[in-house]
C-alpha cells in the first residue's frame, strides 16, 4: 500500500487531505511544516508528497528540490493559493510531478495521484529488474505469506544445509521446481550446478541416456561421448522432476546411483563416480504406488529422507491477492499495458474459483485477462469462461479445511462485489466499522 506525506502549515488542509487519501486506501503521513516533512521523508517509507508551497520556515519549492536531489523518484505535487502561478511554474522546474491551486479539486486531485502513483510503481519494477539481471540475485520465487506457505519455507530452511534427498509432493501447478530451487540455493552445493531432468517428458530409452549418458557407437547416432544429467550435475543438485513415471529399469539404475555414488554410461564398462544431492518431485501417491508395484520401495525410502508437501492454491487463498499483483506486474510489462488491478467482481469470482491448475493456471488467467482488457481495471468479462462463471453463483462457498483468515477474506471479497465496491455499505452489512474492513483488505487506516 502506498504511503503519501502532506505537508501544510494550516491544520484543516492537512486533516481534509489525509481523511480524502484514507478514503482512497492509502496510508497518510502528515507534517506542519517543511522541515518536519523533510525529516519524515529521510526515514523512508513515503512513496508520494503534496506540499504547499507557501509556509514558514522551509517553502515548499525548497522541499520539491531536497526532495528531487536526496530521494529521486518520489512524485511531488505542489498546492499553491493566490494565484501564484509563477512560483509554481518554478516548482516544477525544480522538478515536482504537478501543481493544483487552492480551493483544491478533490476528484483531480486523486486522479493526479493516481497516474503519479503507477508511473512511481512502474519505475521501481524497471529498476528491480534491471538490479536483478545486473547482480545475478535470486530469490526462492515463492510469493505469498500465509501460514502454509511459510510452513514449506521453514522445511526448506532445514533441509537445505543437510545432504539429505529430499521428496517434494503436490498437486500439478503448485511450484514444486521452485522449491527444489530454493533447497540448492540455501546449500552447501549452491555454487555448483542445478540440473533439471523432467521425467514424464522422456521416453524410457531417451531419459536413461539423459540421466547417465552414453559412450561413442552406444547406438545408432551415438558419434560421440555425451555425458548424462547426473555427471554434469556432479557436485550439484539434480532435481528429478515427477520421479513417479520412471520405468522399472531406469529405477534399478537410479537407486545403485544412490547408494553407490557410481554408474555406467550407456554401452560403457567404465564406472563414474559422482558426489549429487537428489531432489524429486511427484504429483502422484508414491505410497499408494508401491503398494500396487508400479514403485520399488528400497528407491522410494532413499527419496523421502525429507518430505515437503507443497500445498495446492485452494489451500493458500491467502496468497492470491499477492499473486495476483506480482502476476500483473510482470503481464503489464510484457504486454506494454498499465493496468492498475482487477474490481470487486473480478477479484471475487478469483477468490470463489478453486484453481484446479493451481498457480500456473491462476498465472495464466492473469496472462489471458491483461491482454483482454482495455480499461483500467480487470472486470469479470476480461476473466477465462470458467473463472466467470463463479460469478454468476450467489451463495458464499467455504470448503472444509479453509483457514479461518482465507474464510474471512472470501466473506469479504463476496459482500463487496454484492455492494459493487461500496466499502461504507460493504462494513454495514457485515456489521463492521469501515476502517476495520479496510484494515482487513491490507488497505490500513
Amino acid at each position: 500500500m502506498f504511503t503519501i506525506l502532506t505537508i501544510d502549515d494550516e491544520e484543516n488542509i492537512r486533516n481534509g487531505l489525509a481523511d480524502n487519501f484514507e478514503l482512497e486506501g492509502y496510508n497518510v503521513e502528515k507534517a506542519a511544516n517543511g522541515k518536519e516533512g523533510l525529516a519524515k521523508i529521510a526515514t523512508g517509507g513515503i512513496d508520494l508528497v503534496i506540499t504547499d508551497l507557501r509556509m514558514d520556515g522551509i517553502p515548499g519549492e525548497e522541499v520539491v528540490r531536497r526532495v528531487t536531489t536526496e530521494n529521486p523518484g518520489i512524485p511531488i505535487i505542489v498546492l499553491t493559493g493566490h494565484g501564484s502561478i509563477e512560483d509554481a511554474t518554478a516548482a516544477i522546474k525544480a522538478g515536482a510531478y504537478d501543481f493544483l491551486t487552492k480551493p483544491l479539486d478533490l476528484d483531480h486531485l486523486n486522479l493526479i495521484v493516481k497516474n503519479a502513483l503507477k508511473g512511481r510503481e512502474q519505475q521501481q519494477i524497471i529498476n528491480e529488474l534491471q538490479q536483478k539481471i545486473k547482480t545475478g540475485s535470486t530469490t526462492d520465487g515463492m510469493i505469498g505469506k500465509s501460514a502454509e506457505l511459510n510452513r514449506v519455507r521453514a522445511l526448506i530452511e532445514k533441509a537445505a544445509p543437510s545432504k539429505a534427498n529430499v521428496l517434494i509432493t503436490g498437486e500439478s501447478g503448485v511450484g514444486k521446481e521452485l522449491v527444489a530451487k530454493s533447497i540448492h540455493d540455501k546449500s552447501p552445493r549452491k555454487d555448483k550446478p542445478f540440473v533439471i531432468v523432467h521425467c514424464a517428458a522422456l521416453s524410457e530409452t531417451l531419459l536413461e541416456s539423459e540421466l547417465f549418458g552414453y559412450e561413442k557407437g552406444a547406438f545408432t547416432g551415438a558419434d560421440s561421448l555425451h555425458k548424462g544429467r547426473f555427471e554434469v550435475a556432479n557436485g550439484g543438485t539434480i532435481f528429478l522432476d515427477e520421479i513417479g513415471e520412471i520405468n522399472p529399469s531406469t529405477q534399478v539404475k537410479l537407486l545403485r546411483v544412490i547408494q553407490e555414488k557410481s554408474f555406467e554410461r550407456v554401452g560403457g564398462t567404465q564406472s563414474v563416480s559422482v558426489d549429487v544431492r537428489i531432489v524429486a518431485a511427484t504429483n502422484r501417491n508414491l505410497e499408494e504406488e508401491v503398494k500396487e508395484g508400479r514403485f520399488r520401495e528400497d528407491l522410494f525410502y532413499r527419496l523421502n529422507v525429507v518430505r515437503i508437501p507443497m500445498p495446492s492454491l485452494r489451500e493458500r487463498k491467502d496468497d492470491i491477492p499477492l499473486l495476483l499483483h506480482a502476476f500483473l506486474r510482470e503481464f503489464n510489462i510484457e504486454n506494454q499495458k498499465n493496468i492498475a488491478g482487477f474490481d470487486n467482481r473480478a477479484k471475487s469470482a478469483i477468490m470463489k474459483y478453486s484453481w484446479p491448475g493451481n498457480i500456473r493456471e491462476l498465472r495464466n488467467c492473469v496472462e489471458s485477462a491483461v491482454v483482454m482488457c482495455t480499461g483500467e481495471e480487470i472486470k469479470i468479462d476480461d476473466l477465462p469462461a470458467s473463472v466467470r462463471e463463479k460469478d454468476e453463483e450467489k451463495s458464499i462457498s467455504i470448503p472444509i479445511g479453509m483457514t479461518l483468515d482465507e474464510a474471512e477474506m472470501v466473506i469479504i471479497q463476496e459482500n463487496l462485489a454484492f455492494c459493487n465496491g461500496n466499502k461504507t455499505k460493504c462494513a454495514e452489512l457485515l456489521g463492521i466499522g469501515r476502517k476495520t474492513l479496510h484494515r482487513k483488505l491490507g488497505e490500513d487506516v
